[in-house]
């Protein structure tokens, strides 16, 4: 597949990696030649510096004859003329944009990108997308990660392993047994800062953070086998009422039940925007590093505060302070991945990555095949990749334990019709059936020849 990127920042050259590493055509362009020098530098990739939405820098890039264009740049005008360009004048067949300004995005505008105006088959919106990723961490508030998979039947949760976790250090095949009706299975543990992919013999030990499939109805009930507590979120404090904040605050207002949120803004123009577009939610503007303003928030008795200022120290101090104060869970917004091996140290319960947020919702829009869903864990660690299964596939008609998956891959929930399962080795997969495969990323490339997936733009 024959792609053209636009944009060499954190979320251009991420997305360059993964398809590099996929042995495909990669062409990057930047107007910063420095970003496109580390671009070609680091990865398999072709650059060229200039201007992405110039028609003859997209010809230079190969524009005529490319699959994709995926544009993100900083600015969404020129993501957007970058599409209307690659489709007007190269006729290229996908065309994907990131749009951050909400006055794109609202609902009743969504005919501007029809094939005949604005004409992009993709728009993502990092602050939706990392909006979204806000909610369902204050969702399960005693997993450090989560996300949903096979229609938000099954959840990955990430764990964090205590000294007194009640499965600890017993051996994996037994915790079948000792509960026989839990619908889970631990797909991946980080020990001593290294990601691995468990056998059956494998075991979860103190100080481990352990990645655990589970059906949603047993997300619960798995968090207390391994000791954990789901308490409910009722009082949820924000730091940042910019475009994530406002997202999140807007969502909190329309959850069942009542939950009590307040918003800090520093700046007097976001405070008043916020102020209007809120109904329920009480709008402070203030510093959220300031003690006496957080003691306005009545901090000490919120159940949960949420950094999601742009700024990733500002976050990291607020979920700091806010802990000092007594608030019972601290989530922050980072940036930057060189600063999250700091957060344990710190006493911050979970952090949201928007840069692989972002690469996540791309991914799930370029792999090849029938890929319904992609989510990378940690710094590009690991993938879990929701796919159906081909009639072609190798892996259609055989039980999981007939199968040779490579050693960095499990099956964590299948779908078959209408049910979703926690497979096991005796499980048969057949055509249709829907697989979340948690695969190192060094083994993404043996999980798509398994599924032996052929480009399709669905």
């Amino acid at each position: 597949m024959k792609v053209i990127i636009c944009g060499a920042g954190q979320v251009g050259w991420q997305i360059a990696r993964h398809l590099a590493n996929e042995k495909n055509d990669v062409t990057i362009i930047d107007n910063d030649a420095d970003l496109v020098r580390r671009a070609t530098d680091t990865l398999d990739v072709q650059g060229l510096a200039g201007f992405a939405s110039y028609p003859n820098v997209l010809e230079r890039a190969g524009a005529e004859d490319a699959d994709m264009v995926i544009a993100a740049t900083h600015s969404d005008e020129v993501n957007m003329v970058t599409c209307q360009v690659a489709h007007s004048v190269f006729s290229v067949p996908r065309k994907i944009a990131r749009l951050r300004a909400q006055g794109y995005l609202n609902a009743i505008y969504s005919d501007l990108f029809r094939r005949d105006h604005l004409p992009i088959d993709v728009v993502i919106s990092p602050e939706r997308e990392v909006a979204v990723a806000a909610l369902r961490r204050l969702q399960t508030p005693a997993a450090f990660e989560t996300e949903f998979f096979l229609g938000e039947k099954a959840q990955l949760i990430g764990i964090r392993i205590d000294d007194d976790c009640p499965v600890a250090n017993t051996p994996l095949r037994e915790l079948s047994n000792l509960f026989s009706t839990l619908r889970a299975i631990v797909v991946g543990i980080r020990r001593n800062g290294e990601l691995i992919v468990p056998d059956a013999g494998g075991h979860v030990e103190p100080g481990d953070a352990a990645y655990v499939f589970a059906h949603l109805d047993d997300v619960d009930r798995t968090l207390e086998a391994f000791g954990k507590r789901a308490p409910e979120q009722k009082r949820v404090v924000v730091v940042g009422g910019g475009n994530v904040g406002l997202a999140v605050a807007k969502n909190l207002e329309d959850q069942p039940g009542r939950i009590r949120s307040k918003v800090i803004e520093r700046s007097r123009p976001c405070a008043e925007r916020a102020a209007e577009e809120l109904e329920k939610t009480i709008v402070l503007h203030g510093d959220g590093l300031d003690v006496d303003l957080l003691r306005e928030a009545k901090i000490e008795n919120s159940d949960a505060v949420l950094a999601v200022t742009d700024d990733d120290k500002t976050n990291i101090l607020a979920a700091v302070r806010s802990k000092a104060l007594g608030c019972k869970m601290s989530i922050c917004l980072i940036n930057d991945p060189t600063l999250v091996p700091l957060l344990d140290e710190l006493d911050i319960d979970a952090h949201i990555n928007p840069r692989a947020t972002t690469v996540s919702s791309i991914l799930r829009h370029i792999r090849q095949g029938k890929v319904t869903g992609v989510y990378t864990i940690g710094d590009d660690d690991a993938e879990v990749i929701e796919a159906v299964v081909l009639s072609s596939s190798n892996i259609a008609g055989k039980k999981i334990s007939d199968i040779d998956f490579p050693e960095g891959v499990l099956v964590g929930a299948m779908k078959k019709g209408s049910e979703v399962i926690i497979p096991r080795g005796r499980t048969l997969i057949e055509e249709g059936d829907s697989l979340v495969l948690f695969s190192l990323s060094k083994n993404v490339q043996d999980v798509e020849r398994l599924l032996q997936v052929t480009i399709d733009f669905f």
